[in-house]
């Protein structure tokens, strides 16, 4: 199985920024979360690398939007 790992974790950024519910489940159980959306039962030591980088998109997504309400206190 080669999968782009860029490209897999912009995929899961967008379909968890969209839901809610999927944010949610991601901040509760992220390896589980990510298993469901990919539909491939995968150890946890070969999720890691997808999970890590769908946090750091979601943390800098999160920062970004902050920065913009900043901007327009100024």
């Amino acid at each position: 199985m080669n999968i782009d790992i860029k490209e897999k974790i912009e995929e899961l950024v967008r379909k968890i920024q969209e839901d809610p519910a999927l944010l949610q489940s991601f901040q509760k159980d992220p390896i589980r979360t990510v298993e469901q959306l990919l539909g491939v039962d995968l150890p946890d030591d070969k999720l890691q690398p997808l999970v890590s980088g769908v946090k750091a998109k979601l943390m800098s997504a999160g920062i970004g939007d902050k920065l913009e309400g900043l901007k327009k206190l100024f």
